[in-house]
């Protein structure tokens, strides 16, 4: 069930984070050896990174210059991110309105038991971005799975071609790993929510709290500020415990 870091994940994330903010601006060039000398590491996993922050469409190739910052609009960004609460939300709705199977009952379990040993020593330490990248992925991942509808997967893996799209393009700032924290523990108890949605059979709610998510696990309000695009939830997601 768990999914690793890719090499140039926390490079992906880091220019997520600069792109999203503005602090790369539309058409910046972004020089490889610049870039890695910055981040702290070799070139490999800033090319690994650019190559697939261009499969989302955050940068475009220059030819033989490299690449450069593609920002997003509103607009683009909006729409990516109400296109997967749709569809992780029609997942949700499915796996809610039959009767789950025992396997998927303790796979749940077991990933929302992950996410609470990450959150219980009340802050986030290194290391913590991979862990939750994959308990991230593999919760999202196992609704999906659950749904049993490939017309679903299709079309996330379609969605996921977009800038923001995707569970997995995360833009944090981990330079504030305090708001971080409390951000990622409200998508935490987010997935609480709608696995007891699910497991009560209320598919409508279970539906509703996915298609929120969407809006809470892609990265904090911060660093979104300049598009105007509402990433928070519209409630506090309640403590599980």
């Amino acid at each position: 069930m768990e999914k690793r870091m890719k090499p140039g994940q926390r490079v992906i994330v880091a220019l997520r984070k600069m792109i999203a903010s503005g602090e790369l601006t539309d058409g910046a060039r972004i020089a490889e050896i610049a870039t890695a000398e910055r981040l702290g590491v070799s070139r490999m996993p800033v090319r690994t990174a650019l190559r697939t922050l261009e499969q989302e469409g955050l940068v475009v190739r220059l030819g033989a210059r490299g690449y450069a910052a593609r920002g997003p609009t509103a607009t683009q960004i909006d729409g990516a991110i109400e296109v997967r609460g749709v569809l992780e939300g029609l997942a949700a709705r499915i796996v809610a309105s039959k009767p789950l199977a025992p396997g998927l009952t303790r796979q749940l379990d077991a990933c929302l038991k992950i996410g609470d040993a990450l959150f219980e020593k009340g802050h986030l330490e290194e290391g913590d971005l991979e862990r939750f990248y994959s308990y991230n992925l593999a919760f999202h991942d196992l609704l999906v799975t659950g749904s049993a509808n490939q017309a679903i997967a299709i079309a996330l893996s379609r969605n996921n071609h977009l800038p923001f799209a995707s569970a997995a393009a995360l833009a944090l700032d981990w330079d504030d790993l305090s708001s971080e924290y409390h951000h990622l523990l409200a998508a935490h108890r987010q997935h609480h929510a709608v696995t007891a949605a699910i497991l009560a059979g209320q598919a409508d709610e279970a539906e509703h709290l996915m298609r929120d998510h969407a809006r809470a696990s892609v990265g904090s309000r911060s660093i979104f500020e300049r598009f105007g695009v509402e990433l928070q939830m519209p409630s506090p997601a309640p403590d599980p415990s």
